[in-house]
């Protein structure tokens, strides 16, 4: 007889974290299409945004406690590059202590958080606590999480963690016991940390600077980074809170988990391989006709993931057999290729950093959808191009064009070929939301790969909402500490002071853009783009004020530099993946990569210093 597993309390909290997660997403698809097709016979669902918004607070503190038990929190990878393991231990424990103690000090300030600063309401028929006191609950248990993943004797130091964030929560401790009718010893105690925050406060950031590059989860660095400045300039921790509640009940934001889910069902269907051999019967006798297809399907993938890993890492294996096997084409040539490929759809319909993008520099979504088009047309052109002058160089042999073999190809693929052309109609008419399209994409994709291609079987379902929920913990994680630490740097003017310092600096505006792009693509190499976004954006947004430079060109221009600073040397995310990927040495697709590498780079400048490039299109429409 099989042994029965033993059920744990972390075991029995691990079923109910991915039932809530699937749950969660399931709930915010079927809302969001009832109520677009509500909308259509003017009528609408009853409390469908309130319920939409605190739903997704309760998928991002659940998703971000799973993400915390899978060890795949978003995280600089500089910590690669150190070969000693007696060193990379050392690491591990220094992270995992600071991991600890922020999340142990923002467990504590949400309980304080919920008493003074939530009335307790009804969202529809549910109360709004229900999904409120998830907040201390998800961060005990990434807390707890982060201890665990500590190796060896380092646990000892993560207990020390706890008790040390228990005191250090103490000013949040006091208000969950006294309100703010504490007593004077108690205050005087409370201000004593104040003090002590403030006057350590550039050490502690430098600190967690160092503790981001050397592996920690982003989101934590991102949140003690708040935690400091805003105490140390006389706040309160429970500030970082409402900032997390602000940005997890953001309607902007519903968006990213239901694209997220759509790219996922796709990535995990046959609807790879489907395209590849459409686009290879119709481009297959052109010279270069593969590489046609291949950065025609990556930025497919890609638009709807939002993470050009992830298109790497679900389309890489079948491409790259297709390239460098069936078509010839160089194993160099190839993998540099697909590596560099793998990003270029973030500029398209529905781009997950665009959304961000425009979210948060105020910006009209649908015009930043717009002037990312024709940047993103130039950089696969651009990539096609190239693609199409090597084909010629080593003489790739061509295919004779067979329409029914195009037709049959089509006829399987049609499905997905339509997708993003009634995504864009339904969006950009204005019939459907930017929610309401994510929700229909994503029951889409379902009947087409589940219900009709039957690519997924029912029982898989619930493996493709775990290899989503990673991605989905990790971005509104990121998304909630950043809100909070654009607060803490926006209420110190920093931003606009920094903006009138830059312009006296540097008076000429071509030499700030090329400033500007040097900059962008260190960020790119360090940063996962949506910390970038939620970070350095509300810093870099006063500057193109400033310089006159137009918000949506400024978004494009972001963006592009993150893409390519994914695959800049030597910490470029898209490097590591792509050698983990093909199996080759690091150094290797880094050789494989500088071709692109250059190209994308010129496209960058051109789309940096031809500004009407990205303003036409939101001018005329």
């Amino acid at each position: 007889m099989m042994e029965q597993k033993r059920l744990t309390p972390f075991s029995i909290l691990g079923v109910l974290e991915k039932g809530v997660c699937i749950a969660a997403i399931v709930s915010l698809v079927l809302i969001a299409a009832a109520e677009a097709i509500a909308r259509l016979f003017h009528s609408s669902v009853p409390a469908s945004n309130g319920l939409m918004m605190h739903i997704l607070l309760l998928l991002g503190l659940f998703s971000g406690m799973y993400t915390a038990g899978t060890g795949d929190h978003l995280s600089i990878v500089l910590i690669h590059f150190i070969k000693s393991e007696k060193l990379r231990q050392i690491i591990a424990v220094v992270t995992g202590f600071l991991a600890v103690f922020i999340c142990t000090v923002i467990a504590w300030s949400s309980i304080s958080f919920i008493k003074i600063a939530i009335k307790p309401e009804l969202i529809g028929f549910i109360p709004n606590l229900v999904f409120i006191l998830a907040m201390p609950l998800a961060y005990c248990v990434m807390s707890l999480r982060f201890a665990l993943r500590v190796p060896g004797k380092g646990k000892i130091f993560s207990l020390a963690a706890l008790v040390a964030a228990t005191a250090a929560a103490f000013p949040a401790i006091a208000k969950i016991v006294w309100g703010f009718d504490t007593p004077d010893s108690v205050f005087d105690l409370t201000m004593f940390f104040s003090d002590i925050i403030f006057n350590f406060r550039l050490p502690l950031i430098l600190l967690l600077i160092a503790a981001a590059l050397m592996g920690a989860p982003l989101f934590t660095v991102i949140a003690g980074i708040a935690l400091v400045s805003i105490q140390s300039a006389g706040g309160e921790a429970e500030a970082v809170n409402n900032s997390i509640y602000s940005a997890l009940t953001d309607s902007n934001m519903i968006a990213i988990p239901l694209f997220t889910l759509t790219g996922f069902i796709l990535s995990e269907s046959r609807a790879g391989e489907r395209l590849v051999y459409s686009f290879r019967s119709l481009f297959s006798w052109i010279p270069g006709g593969m590489i046609i297809a291949t950065v025609i399907i990556c930025a497919f993938f890609t638009s709807f993931t939002g993470a050009s890993g992830i298109t790497i890492l679900a389309l890489g294996g079948i491409l790259f057999t297709i390239l460098s096997e069936k078509s010839a084409y160089p194993e160099r040539f190839s993998i540099g290729l697909l590596t560099s490929a793998g990003c270029i759809g973030l500029l398209f319909p529905p781009s997950l950093p665009i959304i961000l993008a425009g979210a948060t520099s105020r910006t009209n979504i649908i015009h930043m959808f717009l002037g990312a088009i024709i940047p993103g047309l130039i950089l696969v052109i651009a990539m096609i191009v190239m693609g199409i002058v090597a084909s010629v160089k080593v003489k790739i042999p061509v295919e004779p064009f067979r329409l029914g073999k195009a037709a049959s190809s089509l006829k399987e693929s049609a499905l997905e070929i339509i997708l993003p052309i009634f995504l864009i109609i339904g969006y950009f008419s204005g019939v459907f939301s930017l929610v309401e399209i994510g929700a229909i994409s994503a029951i889409y994709v379902f009947i087409a790969e589940v219900l009709i291609h039957k690519d997924i079987a029912f029982r898989d379902l619930p493996k493709v909402f775990y290899k989503a929920l990673p991605i989905i913990g990790g971005i509104l994680s990121i998304i909630a500490m950043a809100k909070a630490l654009s607060y803490a740097i926006v209420d110190t003017q920093a931003p606009d002071n920094f903006a009138h310092w830059m312009q006296s600096a540097v008076e000429s505006k071509v030499l700030f853009l090329l400033l500007l792009n040097l900059a962008l693509l260190i960020v790119g190499c360090l940063m996962d783009i949506f910390s970038a976004i939620l970070v350095v954006l509300p810093l870099v947004a006063p500057l193109g004020a400033v310089y006159g430079i137009d918000p949506v060109h400024l978004g494009v221009i972001f963006i592009i530099n993150m893409e390519v600073g994914f695959l800049t040397p030597p910490v470029g995310i898209n490097l590591f993946l792509a050698s983990y990927r093909f199996g080759k040495p690091f150094t290797q697709i880094c050789r494989c990569v500088l071709p692109f590498l250059i190209v994308q780079l010129a496209v960058v400048l051109l789309i940096t210093y031809v500004p009407a490039l990205s303003t036409f299109l939101p001018r005329f429409f």
